[in-house]
């Protein structure tokens, strides 16, 4: 089984991106949507006591926890302390579970891949890019979004030209969804066809 890990900066089409190999039938774990779940189940008790204001109603209020971390952003290392084994445990289940299935193919999106060292995880890598007026406009256009935080959110980023040059493959979102879509299905016949 091939693992592919799949990452890009905010707002480069990373999500559609990922959606895209679902659409082809190639199973998915989704980091962020791990991160969502695990702050409504066993990650609420540790990050609530580390970050007592981001708990409401029983779970980690994540624009509490973002504004928390604007003011302090010495947290990240604490929350990731946290989080990063709970969602690793996830992947690990993933992973047994799509071999034990046979799947010739799983993709891992991890949005901080090469920050965190997710590389040595993964088989290949694919990098989703687009140019930064696009990307730009596509994160302004988020509710909440402000200038501040999108700068914040880029600062704790390795830049797109350094994932790019790290990937095995890119996938540029800039040129519409359609491109978008051929570059997928390429990267699966190529690891997926035989030798």
């Amino acid at each position: 089984m091939i693992v592919l890990g799949l990452t890009g900066s905010i707002g480069t089409g990373k999500s559609t991106t990922a959606a895209m190999f679902r659409d082809l039938d190639i199973p998915v774990h989704d980091a962020d949507a791990t991160v969502h779940d695990l702050y409504r189940g066993e990650a609420v008790l540790p990050v609530a006591a580390r970050f007592p204001g981001a708990l409401k109603d029983g779970v980690i209020d994540r624009k509490a926890l973002s504004a928390l971390l604007a003011e302090a952003p010495e947290g990240f290392r604490d929350l990731e302390a946290i989080i990063h084994p709970l969602v690793r445990a996830r992947e690990a289940a993933f992973l047994a579970k799509e071999r034990e299935k046979g799947a010739p193919l799983v993709v891992l999106d991890i949005p901080l891949l090469y920050e965190t060292g997710g590389e040595a995880r993964v088989d290949k890598v694919v990098v989703v890019t687009c140019d930064p007026q696009t990307q730009r406009a596509r994160v302004l256009a988020r509710p909440g979004m402000t200038e501040e935080k999108f700068q914040l959110i880029l600062s704790r980023q390795i830049p797109d030209a350094e994932k790019r040059r790290r990937a095995d493959f890119i996938i540029d979102t800039g040129r519409g969804l359609e491109a978008a879509r051929e570059q997928v299905e390429e990267v699966i016949a190529e690891l997926t066809s035989p030798m």
